[in-house]
Parts: structure tokens; C-alpha cells; sequence
């Protein structure tokens, strides 16, 4: 078994959620297990990798106190996204302090709909629902840096930047986009046997948010990480199957602030864990990784609880 053949693609944290975390509108960019596993890495030697995820979440809360949605106050949420991401990741030949200097972009697309009990100024509670589908945030990566120590063991450091191409309406409960600006920092390292198939994947990251200008608001600092134990096992001539287990825990270590923020800090966490299966096989000589795992949340504070489904699949050349 080889790294190399393994480590072809790297799936990136992308904006597609709604009510991801306890920022404003109770959803932040990074989305739990978005980077979590080997198919995550970067490939370790120059070429571009095209990939692409599907993902499902399905939440709701029942929080006693409301939540900012935009300009309204929102009690008991439910939100319902699916989303297709198209990655392009081109790691160059230009070396860096001792490693491989590579750049990313992830395009999002999104459907979503979102139920709510509104709390108006005046008057009695009332349900409203919305949806809303098309471009999402999109993510660039223009500084990534992956060193690998034999042929088991890579690391690396990143920096994305997602950007509010999404649609965004503050009158709206369902919104593509975020409005404001997210910068991720965030290191990652992947131990992957040669010999005997054992996988070992840890990312780290932080999220740092500039305020939305249409409300004020601007969402605190998160941490995450994000991590994978699993076996991977030859198949014949189809290739590498794998099977594991993916964890996540999800941290916000700063409150919200800004004039918008009249509920408080509102900081939140998650965590949770679920089982991932992959298969790494050649087409035309090219290599092709999917994946497919499952994240159900088990401990979550201020935030929705639910699971997200996700499809992952990229091809080197």
C-alpha cells in the first residue's frame, strides 16, 4: 500500500450551511468534518486535483431564548441544506520553507429551506418559513504549504478566505451567503501506513470573522478540529478500501459583538462523531478517491442539533 496513491485530493471547509454554529444566525463558514480525513490532504507532489461534495444537514433547536436571523428573533429553528461544491487544488513544483507551495478555490452551490417561530417587537409569536437557493461563499486558499516526512507522514498549513458572493437579504431566513468575510488559519497532519493501512488525520483551525454590515453583527472567533482513525485495506484490482470513524469538536472562544448583537456573546460548541468509508481506485491512470461519511452532533450548546451526510469524490492528474 502507498501514500501517494491515497493522497490525491483536498477537500476544503467551504460556506453551504445554515445554523451551523452559534454565530449570528446561529451558522458560521466551517461546517464540523468539513477537513477530517487523508482524501482532505493535499497530494504531496505537483499536479492539480478537481473535486467535488455533496452535502446534506438536517438540524432544528429548541432553545427557550431567541436567536438573530437578520433583522428578526427566531425561536425553535429547523433548517433543511443540501449543496454541491466544485474544488480545484494545484500544488506546484515552487518550493517554500523546505515544502511544496499549493493554491485552492472552492465553489459552493445551495439549496436550503428554513422554518422559525418569529419574535416581533410587538405583538404575538408567529411561524415563517423561507428558502433560498443559488451561489454560496465562495472559499480561496492562495497560501497552502505541505511538507511530507517518508511516505506515511504529511503536514501542512493553510490560509482560506471566504468571501460573501453568496446572496444575502436581512429580511430573509434563508440566505446562500453570510455577508461578511471569514479568515481560517489552520494546520493539519496525516499519518497513513504504508505497510499496514492505519490511518491517523488531525485538522486544526481557526475562524475569524469580520461584522456583517447590513446588521452590525459580527460573529466570534471559533476553534475546530476535526480528525479520522481508520484501516484501509487492498481489494484486489479495484483498489483501497477504507473504513473508520471521524470526530469533530467545534469551539467559539470569542463572544459576538457590534451593535447588532443586542442577545449577549451567544458563544457556542458542538461535538460529535460518525462513521467514514472510502475507496481509492485508477482511472486512465489517474487517481480517483471518494468518500462518504456520516457526523451526527452529540453535544451541542446554543446551536442547532443535527446530522450531516457528505459525499466526497476528486481525481489527480
Amino acid at each position: 500500500m502507498q501514500q501517494r496513491t491515497l493522497a490525491i485530493a483536498s477537500i476544503i471547509a467551504f460556506s453551504t450551511l445554515p445554523f451551523t454554529h452559534a454565530e449570528e444566525a446561529a451558522g458560521g463558514h466551517y461546517i464540523p468534518g468539513a477537513t477530517s480525513s487523508f482524501i482532505d490532504t493535499l497530494p504531496g507532489k505537483p499536479g492539480l486535483v478537481i473535486a467535488t461534495a455533496y452535502t446534506y444537514y438536517d438540524g432544528s433547536t429548541d432553545l427557550d431564548k431567541p436567536m438573530r436571523f437578520g433583522r428578526f428573533l427566531g425561536l425553535n429553528a429547523s433548517a433543511t441544506c443540501n449543496a454541491a461544491t466544485l474544488f480545484g487544488v494545484y500544488q506546484t513544483d515552487f518550493e517554500l520553507l523546505g515544502g511544496h507551495y499549493a493554491f485552492a478555490a472552492a465553489i459552493p452551490f445551495v439549496d436550503m429551506e428554513v422554518d422559525a417561530t418569529i419574535v416581533p417587537p410587538l405583538g404575538p409569536n408567529f411561524g415563517l418559513s423561507d428558502s433560498d437557493s443559488g451561489l454560496g461563499d465562495i472559499a480561496i486558499y492562495p497560501f497552502m504549504i505541505s511538507w511530507t516526512n517518508g511516505p506515511d507522514l504529511k503536514y501542512d498549513i493553510r490560509l482560506g478566505i471566504y468571501a460573501p458572493t453568496g446572496n444575502y437579504d436581512s429580511d430573509n431566513l434563508a440566505n446562500t451567503g453570510r455577508n461578511y468575510w471569514t479568515f481560517e488559519p489552520s494546520v493539519s497532519i496525516s499519518w497513513l501506513s504504508s505497510s499496514i493501512g492505519t490511518e491517523a488525520t488531525l485538522f486544526a483551525g481557526f475562524d475569524i470573522n469580520t461584522e456583517n454590515p447590513d446588521t452590525n453583527y459580527r460573529s466570534g472567533t471559533s476553534f475546530h478540529l476535526d480528525g479520522t482513525l481508520a484501516q484501509h485495506f487492498p481489494i484486489g484490482d479495484i483498489g483501497i478500501f477504507g473504513i473508520g470513524v471521524n470526530a469533530f469538536y467545534y469551539q467559539q472562544i470569542s463572544g459576538d459583538s457590534g451593535s447588532g448583537a443586542t442577545l449577549g456573546d451567544f458563544e457556542g460548541r458542538t461535538a460529535g462523531l460518525g462513521p467514514v468509508i472510502s475507496l481509492v481506485t485508477k482511472i486512465n491512470g489517474h487517481d480517483l478517491a471518494a468518500e462518504i461519511k456520516w457526523l451526527p452532533e452529540m453535544s451541542v450548546t446554543r446551536r442547532l442539533k443535527g446530522d450531516t451526510i457528505w459525499f466526497k469524490l476528486g481525481m489527480a492528474f
